[in-house]
């Protein structure tokens, strides 16, 4: 049995008035400046867009996998192809108005729902990818390739987590990370995640860290909610 559920999902922004509004246009959702949180059709396809003091200065270890119809509707919403990035056969990585990094997977016509894959970075993929099915469901594939999926997971309103192997370590703090809702704490600390801020004064979560350090907000049952 999965140790939380799927809640949300955050992103890091400097300008959260830019990046709202452009990530709401990409995925066909709605903008709520007053909120700073973009909304679809359920509370789970919330995205938070969380204002912070710091730009980016290393490449996203978090990154969202979007469909577009082009990347020229892309580059109209203020996105462009990040330089240096080899030519991949299925996908084409862009950069948001702050420079965070996404795969953009080119459909016609565009489905439904465009947000496909939520990638992350890890030394360890297919560890990584199950200590994520455990604390939040799913089944794990291990790709020939060397990556790990996570599908299936009850309430996600995306596909797949994706764990990636790279060889470099995480530097500094992910700008984009996932809530959770879970009936407690202590049992998601004893699966391996380590406590890095505890709720207090008007936050009603903890900040955690999986096993590779990757942020992720605890929210629980009857407490937070």
């Amino acid at each position: 049995m999965a140790l939380a559920q799927w809640k949300d999902l955050c992103i890091d922004a400097v300008e959260p008035a830019a990046v709202g509004p452009f990530w709401a246009s990409v995925l066909g959702r709605t903008w709520e400046p007053e909120a700073d949180r973009i909304v679809g059709p359920t509370p789970a396809h919330t995205i938070w867009v969380n204002r912070v003091p710091e730009a980016k200065t290393v490449k996203h270890r978090v990154h969202l996998d979007v469909y577009a119809r082009s990347l020229e509707d892309l580059d109209l919403l203020g996105s462009s192809p990040v330089p240096g990035w080899p030519d991949f056969p299925r996908w084409t990585v862009m950069a948001d108005p702050e420079g965070g990094e996404y795969c953009a997977f080119l459909r016609t016509p565009l489905p439904a729902e465009r947000l496909h894959g939520l990638v992350v970075d890890a030394a360890d993929a297919a560890g990584q990818a199950r200590w994520w099915a455990a604390l939040v469901g799913g089944t794990v594939t291990d790709n020939p390739e060397g990556y790990s999926t996570v599908a299936q997971v009850p309430g996600m309103p995306i596909a797949t987590l994706d764990f990636i192997p790279v060889p470099e370590a995480k530097q500094g703090k992910n700008r984009v990370h996932v809530d959770v809702l879970a009936d407690a704490l202590e049992p998601v600390l004893d699966a391996g995640a380590t406590l890095l801020v505890g709720r207090g004064d008007d936050r009603r979560w903890d900040v955690v860290a999986d096993p590779e350090g990757n942020e992720l907000c605890v929210f629980v049952r009857g407490r937070d909610t």
